[in-house]
């Protein structure tokens, strides 16, 4: 028998952590109360940053979830698709037997005809036959894979001419004190043990963590403290986990061929929205795009992952203008009267980045403006309805210019693709 090297231990205990505690804990009953949203993988975010609205609804959609997991993003994607009457297939991709079986009692539970599993190894898709795509999902999982440059390589070559992925990898300061408890654990609970071992002791640390932890300042992680076996362990036990920093993600992509059409969301990377002092606004808005993010995550210190769309170096499409009167606005998510009733009175949107809530200023007239957006009105049918209200034409075009450009950074409000 030969001795396994330590990254191969490294890996078996990384399939036998999602065998024993499928991430996420889910129960396919909840299917019935709730569709969990998130980013990457919203179809209305799909049609705008990865395709820049421009591809039309009618196009069949091939997409691949890499490494599925329990499913969120793929029931996600594949129920905005049969709701909408969309046509396209979900392709599945997860080695575990145990978190595929969750993912495919959700879909049952849906009753999504869209979407198929397949057990297997996103680094053997080549081996897989499964052709290319126009959009891929590899979600949480890049940065728990023994060459993530290698792997990311293998899902650019299996992405369509014109396609686009959703990526989402940790980030390292918003994850301040994971990575010092973690080391605690695998010197007390070695990864060369069992799941069921090594969770007993994460347990038993956990009930007495000194106060002064970091990992106890940290309010990023509610939902992996309360989120059950599965979400402890994922927090604490994973075997191979490494974080990215925003330089470091991009470099990453380049490395690949690839470049973001969207950091998700685009406002939390400017640094200046939660710095007013006006002589520090000057000097960080002369910088290059990159090093505004970087300043952002160096001082927000709360990004505990960076989620991005991506397509191929060069290949971004510029969205329709929004100022055209035939473009369709449609809101991302929360309806254009619920987005209006959390204006304060000073006109400005609390908008929470994580933990960190800043007021991000609007036209007052946006109150009025965003109980109309429906998904089916134009931007043109818009100012016909306000200039009812004595909004004249020039008064419109100057409002909703600031107002869709400060809203469609923050993913509340994008254009709608052609039918």
């Amino acid at each position: 028998m030969t001795e396994q090297s330590p990254a191969d231990t490294r890996d078996s205990s990384l399939a036998a952590q999602y065998e024993a505690y499928p991430y996420p804990e889910r129960n396919p009953q909840d299917e019935a109360k709730r569709l969990l949203i998130g980013s990457p993988s919203h179809l209305r975010e799909i049609d705008y940053w990865v395709f820049g609205a421009k591809r039309p609804q009618s196009q069949p959609l091939r997409a691949l979830v890499a490494g599925c997991g329990t499913g969120d993003g793929a029931i996600m994607l594949a129920t905005h698709l049969q709701r909408a009457g969309r046509p396209g297939e979900v392709v599945c991709v997860d080695r575990s037997q145990k978190a595929l079986s969750i993912a495919q009692a959700r879909a049952q539970a849906r009753e999504l005809a869209n979407i198929r599993f397949i057990q297997g190894s996103l680094t053997e898709l080549d081996t897989l036959d499964l052709g290319l795509f126009d959009y891929i999902d590899c979600c949480g999982v890049l940065h728990h894979l023994p060459d993530p440059d290698a792997a990311l390589a293998l899902l650019e070559k299996h992405l369509a001419p014109d396609g686009g992925m959703g990526l989402m990898v940790y980030a390292p300061y918003g994850r301040t004190g994971v990575y010092m408890v973690q080391d605690a654990l695998e010197k007390i609970a070695p990864h060369s043990e069992t799941p069921q071992a090594r969770l007993d002791m994460a347990r038993r640390v956990m009930r007495t963590l000194p106060a002064t932890a970091w990992l106890r300042q940290n309010g990023n992680f509610g939902d992996h403290l309360s989120g059950g076996d599965a979400g402890l362990y994922d927090l604490l036990l994973n075997p191979r986990d490494r974080a990215y920093t925003v330089t470091e993600f991009l470099e990453f992509l380049d490395k690949a061929g690839l470049e973001p059409s969207c950091l998700m969301e685009p406002a939390r990377y400017d640094p200046t929205l939660f710095l007013p002092d006006p002589r520090l606004r000057a000097r960080i808005s002369g910088l290059p795009w990159q090093q505004q993010a970087a300043i952002a995550e160096d001082l927000a210190g709360n990004m505990a992952t960076h989620v991005a769309y991506v397509v191929r170096k060069g290949a971004h499409i510029t969205p329709p203008d929004p100022l055209d009167f035939a473009s369709v606005p449609v809101m991302r998510e929360i309806p254009g009267v619920e987005l209006a009733k959390q204006m304060r009175p000073d006109h400005t949107l609390p908008f929470a980045f994580g933990t960190l809530v800043v007021p991000i200023p609007l036209p007052p007239q946006m109150r009025g403006i965003l109980p109309l957006i429906d998904g089916e009105r134009t931007v043109g049918a818009l100012a016909e309805a306000v200039a009812a209200r004595g909004i004249s034409e020039s008064k419109f075009r100057k409002v909703w210019a600031e107002g869709f450009t400060t809203l469609e950074r923050l993913n509340r409000v994008l254009l709608r693709p052609p039918a």
